[in-house]
């Protein structure tokens, strides 16, 4: 299984520690595309922007699932999420906060998680993968 992880990048990498925990988790599921996002020193190749939008949009494509984290807001994140539905791909997102954008928890495509803890994400996506 290929697996396009999202989380935010130039929007703010606050959660990227935690988002390398998610990757890790995931890892047990199938290959993630996107694993650079869990670095904490993330540094940007000195490619164009073009380069980057055809690279993630290349692993979307291949991709089989979408998994997002979006507690932190991110136009990348939103940009990826509305290309994965309109491609049909299962598409899961995860927040901390109390609400997260009407255009992800209201997308009958996508389905929206809150959850707590690190433990209650893992649980959802175990329950996800086991069941697809």
């Amino acid at each position: 299984m290929k697996i396009y992880f999202s989380g935010a990048i130039r929007g703010g990498r606050e959660d990227a520690e935690l988002y390398a925990k998610i990757i890790q988790h995931l890892q047990q599921y199938g290959d993630v595309l996107t694993e650079h996002i869990g670095q904490m020193d993330l540094q940007e190749k000195v490619i164009t922007d073009i380069e980057i939008h055809n690279q993630d949009l290349n692993w979307l494509i291949e991709s089989d699932i979408i998994i997002a984290e979006v507690t932190v807001p991110s136009l990348g994140v939103g940009y990826e999420l509305g290309r994965g539905v309109e491609m049909n791909k299962p598409t899961f997102c995860f927040h901390r906060s109390e609400k997260t954008s009407a255009m992800v928890s209201g997308c009958s495509e996508i389905k929206t998680f809150k959850y707590n803890s690190l433990i209650d994400l893992k649980a959802y996506l175990d329950d996800i993968f086991q069941n697809l």
